[in-house]
Parts: structure tokens; sequence; C-alpha cells
């Protein structure tokens, strides 16, 4: 690179500048550097990229890498990484780094979402970019599930199968368990029944781990290919198979089965282990108790405009918070909150760390408009303000994580009709109470989501257009109908969507003031989301223990 480039310091913070907005491209075009000191350039730009990725890696996350990277790399070589920029450096030697594709897996898998949006340039698996195997993504999540009781008792059962206790005790994880396992020939895609008498030792779960991805087909479909000279050997899955296109916000999947694993199918309940220990792509991952924060946003009294008090939505407060907390949420709730304190409310919880937590929970309770929702002081807080915060640009620990947002609210002031009405019938003393106990939420709040803000759903209490009801004793209907759905579907282990369906049915079986009244759910998931009760307190320290 010349010396007017290299020693020009304003061209050096203009590049950095250009690079952090993409627009490099058009810097290109706009000056006269040479196609050399361009690629350079750009060059210069990864290895900035994989230098914040490494200053965000701890050594455990580092050595779960080195693992990951056993059917790519050498021992002798992964041996020698210190660091996270030793182990890019190994992978760029490789020409595993041309492609953001195997990066982009093993942050995926140690559960680093927050780094993915980091990398640049394509991220489509090619037949140049091996795939992380179903089989050591299976140890991995053996590793992440096992407890330092049960990693004392597999190394003492280790010592009866022949490996020195000298190596034994070099093991401070259960990953270093398995390296040693693969590495004394106890160990491999081919053979497991070793590991599955160890874990027979420790926990059943480990065992149903290993046992599903046998069932899954991954035991016998991954046929390793010949690799570079002096590579070991990497799963390429079914090499006449065109690899699928991902796009850059879509995490490389890797397959549990294979073209020819008919025989190992099972019904969408069967796969439910995806919650706990086992990745599925057609599954959310739900590991940590608690499972993450359901903000509750409750306005009953209104001192701006024409707005009446919301009559009943303590019931629905308190609703959410029991069921929400049986479910594994930390409950959250902030009353009667003005236009600007809604946002800061959202905007204080999207900076936080969400590296813990599977799932994200906001419910709002309140008069609503055409795309927004009132604040107490009648001002709007619009849809869009309500997402903002929790999008992946704007908390990148959720990215791939559900985003469920549940709206009481009305979508405008028509009353929405049957489409066989039914003439007045005579009503009972109780059905005029019950009638008379019914209020709207007026106000409209049309559920849009842009492509771009993948997994949110957004539980709407009505279609657009019209008016939801609460009642003043009871509740909402709506909220109401969801919180015991939502304890059914606990269950009978339903995914979300299945139980929004169920709520959708009954809501619209019902009368209100000879008025119907229809939810809709709009959402940009892209897997099944189940949620079950979480353990009781004393179920999870025997776990523990």
């Amino acid at each position: 690179m010349s010396d007017t480039y290299a020693d020009d310091v304003n061209v050096r913070h203009q590049w950095k500048v250009l690079a952090e907005r993409k627009l490099i491209r058009s810097w290109f075009m706009s000056t006269n550097i040479s196609i050399k000191d361009f690629v350079f350039l750009v060059s210069l730009m990864d290895l900035t990229i994989l230098a914040s990725i490494d200053d965000d890696l701890d050594s455990s996350e580092v050595a779960a890498l080195c693992f990951l990277c056993r059917d790519v790399l050498s021992k002798k070589g992964l041996k020698k990484v210190k660091d996270g920029k030793d182990l890019f450096k190994q992978l760029d030697e490789k020409d595993l780094l041309s492609n953001s594709c195997f990066l982009y897996q093993l942050l995926r898998i140690i559960k680093r979402e927050d780094l993915l949006s980091r990398l640049q340039g394509d991220v489509t698996q090619t037949d140049s970019i091996p795939i992380v195997t179903d089989y050591r993504e299976m140890l991995y999540n053996l590793y992440e599930d096992v407890i330092e009781k049960n990693l004392k008792k597999m190394k003492y059962l280790l010592g009866d199968n022949g490996v020195g206790r000298g190596q034994i005790e070099l093991c401070t994880t259960a990953l270093d368990v398995f390296s040693l396992m693969e590495d004394s020939g106890l160990l491999s895609r081919q053979r497991l029944d070793k590991l599955q008498e160890i874990l027979k030792e420790c926990d059943s779960q480990l065992v149903n781990t290993v046992q599903k991805y046998i069932n899954a087909g991954g035991y016998a479909s991954q046929t390793p290919s010949i690799g570079p000279q002096d590579s070991p050997s990497f799963s390429m899955g079914n090499p006449r198979e065109a690899p699928p296109a991902v796009s850059p916000s879509v995490p490389c999947m890797t397959r549990y089965s294979e073209p020819g694993a008919a025989q190992s199918l099972v019904s969408d309940s069967d796969l439910i282990v995806a919650a706990t220990s086992v990745l599925h792509p057609d599954f959310y991952t739900l590991r940590n108790n608690p499972r993450g924060t359901c903000l509750v946003i409750n306005n009953e009294h209104f001192t701006g405009g024409d707005l009446r008090n919301r009559r009943g939505t303590r019931v629905d407060e308190e609703s959410l918070r029991q069921v929400f907390g049986k479910l594994g949420f930390q409950v959250v709730v902030h009353s009667d909150l003005t236009a600007d304190a809604i946002r800061r409310v959202l905007e204080d919880l999207g900076k936080k760390s969400f590296y813990k937590a599977d799932v994200l929970v906001v419910c709002v309770l309140s008069h609503g408009e055409n795309e927004c929702v009132f604040g107490t002081d009648g001002k709007k807080v619009s849809l869009r303000d309500l997402r903002m915060p929790f999008t992946s640009a704007g908390a990148p620990t959720l990215a791939g994580k559900p985003k469920l947002f549940f709206i009481q609210a009305c979508q405008g002031s028509t009353y929405q009709k049957g489409a066989l009405p039914c003439p007045p019938r005579p009503q009972d003393e109780e059905a005029r109470r019950t009638s008379m106990s019914l209020e709207v939420d007026a106000g409209a709040l049309p559920a849009e989501l842009v492509a771009e803000e993948a997994d949110f759903l957004m539980g709407m209490a009505t279609v657009e257009e019209c008016i939801s009801f609460r009642n003043i004793s009871t509740g909402s209907i709506y909220i109401q109908e969801l919180c015991k759905q939502l304890l059914v579907s606990a269950k009978r282990k339903d995914d979300l969507l299945t139980t929004l369906t169920r709520v959708n049915r009954e809501v619209s079986k019902g009368d209100y003031l000879r008025h119907k009244q229809m939810p809709q759910p709009k959402y940009t998931l892209t897997k099944k989301l189940v949620l079950t009760e979480m353990e009781t307190e004393t179920e999870m320290e025997m776990l523990k223990n």
C-alpha cells in the first residue's frame, strides 16, 4: 500500500467510519485508490471485525469453539490456541473464513447471537465450507447440561475404561472429557455406546439427548468427506443435495435428518426435547431459569384527553403475573405510565443483556388508536416504538430469540358482527348484568411487522378497525382467554400458534353486547415455541444436586 494512504491519519479515520457504515463501495468509487489497495483495506476490515469478536469471547467460549472445530483443525494446532485470534488465524489458513457461514455456525451454537450481526458478507453454505456436524453440536449441548456432580462421576467412570488417571484429572469440563474419549478411541460418530454407558450412571436426561440424536438419523447419515490435505475429515451432508441459500439474518442450520433417514421421523410432540437439551431447527430452545422477562404495562387511570379509566384491568394484570410466573418468567409490572415513561421503560429494558434469557414477553394493557397505544397522559406511543428497542440491532443478545407482544386494545371504533346475525333474544337478569359490565378499549393498533424484524409475535385483542371488550369485574375477554389457553397448552405441550388459534376460536364464539370479537396474531417467528410450566424450586434443587 502506498505511503500516502498508509501514513495519512485522516484517511485511516475516514476508512474506519466508512467501514462501520458499510459505505466502502461508494468510497472506492469516489477515490483514486487502486484495486490492490482496496482489497487490502477490505482484509483490514475483516481483521478488525474478528478482533472485536475475540475481545468479547471469554476463555470458556474459546475452548468451546476449539472443540467444535476438532473436525476441521488438527489436534496439534488446536493445542496452540490461547485466544480467539489464534483460532481465527488457523481457520483462515484453512480458508474457512473466506465465507462467514462457518464462523456464523460456531457463534450460533455457543449462543452468542449478539456477535452474529458483526459478520459481513455471504453466509450461504457452499461445498468448500464444512458444516459443524450434528454429532459435535450434540456433544456441545451435552456439555451445557452437565452439572459439576455429573462431571466428577463421568471422570471416575472414564477411569474404568482404561484411560490414565493423569489424563483424566486434566479434564476440567465435559468438553475435555469428550475430547479425551475421542483421542482414546472411545467416542466417535459411529461409536456412542461407551458415552451412553457413562451417562446412564449420571443423568437419564443426558442419555435421552444422545438417543434423540441417534433417532434423528445423525448417527448413520453423516458420512465424512475427505477435506484438504493435512486436514481431518468433516461432514458435508449429502453431496448431491444443493445447499440451501441462507440470508445474512438467518443462521446456517445443520440438519438432523438427511435424505434416506425416513425411518427416523417423529411427531411434533417427540421434538419438544428441543426446549431442553437438543437444538432442533424447528423449535426455539428453552434452557434458562428464569426463561426471561415478562413486562406488563398496565394503564388504568388516565388524566389526559377524553380517555376513561379502564376498570377491571387489574384482574388482567394479576392473571398475567400468575400465568407467566408458572411458565418460568420473571414478571415485572409497571402501572399508569405516560407515553414518555412507556418509551423509557422499553428502552431501558432493551439495553439489558438477554444472554441468559430465552424469550421476551411484553404485555400492554391500555387504550389505543390507529398504530399506537396511549399513555395515561393521552399521548401516543407508536407500535414501532414498542418493538424497536428489541430488534436484532437494538438488542443483539435477543437475536434469534422469540419476542412476544400481547396488546389489549381496540383496533378501531367499529363493532364486529357475525356473518349470520341472530335476532335479539330476551335476556335474563344475569345476561343483562353481564352486558352492563362490558366496556371497550377504543383505539386502533395494526400489527404491522417488517420482514427484517424476525422472531416477533404481536398478539392483538381484535382485528383491525374493530373494538375489543373488557369486563369491569373479570377482566378483558382476550387476556383472560389467553391466560387460560397458555396453561392448557403448557400441559399439552402445544406450540404457541396452536394456542393462539384456540384463543381465536373461543373468543370468537362469544356474544358481547350482541357483537363479536375476533383476536388476531401476526408474527415473524421462524420456529415453533412451546411454553411449559417451569419445574418447582424443589425439583430444580434436585436437578442441581
